[in-house]
Parts: structure tokens; sequence; C-alpha cells
């Protein structure tokens, strides 16, 4: 695993120990970023479920403003840390130990551009941590969107008020979808 482009591109990232986590693949992260395009320059990301921080050390790598990390075990955090420090985008970032959705029911200075959901599989956590964002629109900036990255065959279409699916695509093992606030919100 590995930083793709931008500042820390080629960078090796270390890995959780153990299969408590799932990190994205270098196409589907690749991918995913090709999707982002230079939306992804100065954006505010919060990064749930954080892993060993690939998708946030991406964003940070192309040109995010900020990143802030959730989550909850503490050999990730403390992977996230050493990836960061590795990478010296530890100035981007925010590394919070802790419960992702206890950190979705609280105030933040600034609403994200982007709220990436990857949690454990097959759990339904995308589906609670997606309705809590739907719950609070005011997390995300006007364009602002989240991603779900789930395996395809725990996706369903849920209900929601304030997000509307605009986009999904399917890499592998892995489905991305993409939600964002319906025009007539914005």
């Amino acid at each position: 695993m590995r930083v793709i482009t931008g500042s820390a591109k080629g960078k090796k990232l270390k890995e959780v120990p153990g299969d408590t986590t799932r990190p994205i693949t270098d196409r589907t992260k690749e991918a995913l970023f090709s999707i982002l395009g230079d939306w992804i320059v100065g954006a505010r990301i919060l990064d749930l479920f954080g892993g060993t921080g690939a998708v946030g050390i991406e964003a940070l790598s192309r040109g995010a403003a900020h990143v802030t990390f959730v989550e909850k075990a503490s050999a990730a955090t403390r992977i996230i840390g050493e990836n960061l420090r590795n990478t010296r985008l530890a100035a981007g970032a925010t590394v919070i130990k802790g419960d992702a959705f206890k950190v979705l029911l609280k105030d933040h200075p600034h609403p994200f551009d982007i709220i990436y959901i990857a949690p454990p599989q097959y759990r339904q956590m995308w589906i609670k941590a997606l309705k809590m964002v739907d719950t609070r629109p005011e997390l995300l900036t006007a364009d602002g969107i989240a991603i779900v990255q789930i395996h395809p065959k725990e996706f369903e279409d849920i209900p929601l008020e304030n997000l509307v699916l605009y986009d999904e695509r399917k890499y592998g093992s892995t489905l991305l979808c993409f939600y964002e606030k319906p025009e007539d919100t914005v």
C-alpha cells in the first residue's frame, strides 16, 4: 500500500496488524481520486473508520486542506499517526481516537467537503453513519458529499431526507457510493 501521487507520491504506508481493517486497494483509491479530480484541492475531509489512514493521506498528498481521521482501535490510530509522520503530512491532520458515531454527534468548527465512511464489513455500520450524516446536513458544505466504501453485497437503498445517491462505482469487492444534497436544498 502506497501514496499514489502528490507531495508524498510513492511513500509506503504501514498496515494495521491483523484483520481488523480492510485497506482500500491502490486500484480503488486511484479510481476514487480520479473521480474527485482537482476538487480535492483545499477540501476539508472527515475520514470515519480511518483504518490505516490511506484515503485521508492520499487526499492530503493531493492538496486537501485538512483531514480529520476518526478511528476507535488503538493499533489503527497509532498506524495513522506513523503514516502521517512518514509522509510528512501530519500538519494537515487531526487524529481522533474514538467512536465515529459519537464524533458525528459533536459540533465541528467547519463543515466538511467530504465525509468518507468505510466501516468494518457486514455490520451495517455504514447505514447508521450515513443516516447520522443525513440528519445533520450542517456537517457538509453546500456542495459537500458523503462517500461510502462497502462490499457490494452490503448495499441497500436506504431512505434519506437530506442526501441522495448520485453515483456508485464497483471495483472488484469494493463499492463506492456517492451521496450529495439534492439541488433544491443547496
